[in-house]
């Protein structure tokens, strides 16, 4: 197939386009550059692998949880490329939940079939979710609703994974006895996934190009902020030497 596929909502901005069989790729710096930069790399990458918006069957993005701003530029983007392509005629796109991504980047880079999948939520918080690999039918079973809390509250059965990006800001808060590998949602892992959520139906119109948001609160007030800073010194002070 011919897909164009990206995640914004990491502070790692990934691109990656499949022509037939091959695969073109970048990675660069995400948050607030992304708005800038995703179009312009787009074009460039498809130009590379000689891929037009009139050739693009599908594009496929991450559409959260992650970033407010991340997951509203990659469906902003999404959206409008997919409206304008094919002459204006349109094409469908695939939203892809991150988690899930940060799952089969494990599986493809770590061999991980048993994955709790955690992505850095800010505030304190994780985002997670338990991402099984059923080898047999070829795809990922997850939880049907994704959880957020504190690094402590997040639950790992025996012998699986926790992949993701929160280890190095949260430590030993997370998961301490389990075993750990640093992914993020890759576009790479996107264009994986997408054959069988295609034919699972998960292809939707531009207009659909939507966020799965898990928290509805970007910030903190003053107070939560206090209350915070308080907890961690807290925990510094008890920490051992």
């Amino acid at each position: 197939m011919n897909l164009l596929a990206f995640d914004t909502s990491t502070d790692t901005l990934s691109i990656a386009v499949q022509h037939g069989d091959a695969v073109w790729q970048h990675t660069g710096p995400g948050g607030a550059q992304a708005s800038a930069t995703l179009i312009p790399t787009v074009r460039s990458l498809m130009a590379q692998a000689s891929l037009s918006f009139d050739t693009l069957e599908v594009i496929v993005f991450g559409r959260g949880p992650g970033s407010f701003t991340g997951l509203r530029t990659a469906c902003a983007v999404a959206q409008g490329l997919a409206f304008g392509a094919r002459a204006g005629h349109g094409i469908p796109v695939l939203p892809v939940d991150t988690l899930l991504a940060v799952a089969e980047e494990a599986r493809q880079a770590h061999g991980c079939t048993q994955v709790v999948a955690v992505l850095d939520a800010r505030m304190d918080e994780v985002y997670h979710a338990r991402c099984e690999w059923i080898g047999a039918q070829g795809r990922w079973h997850t939880d049907a609703d994704f959880g957020l809390g504190a690094p402590e509250s997040v639950l790992v059965p025996a012998g699986w994974t926790v992949a993701g990006n929160a280890r190095a800001p949260y430590g030993e808060r997370l998961a301490p006895t389990a075993a750990h590998v640093a992914t993020l949602p890759t576009a790479s892992a996107l264009l994986r996934l997408a054959p069988a959520l295609l034919a699972a139906g998960e292809g939707v119109p531009a207009s659909d190009a939507l966020p799965r948001y898990i928290r509805d609160k970007v910030a903190k007030t003053t107070a939560e902020r206090a209350a915070l800073r308080a907890a961690q010194q807290e925990r510094a002070v008890d920490a051992p030497q």
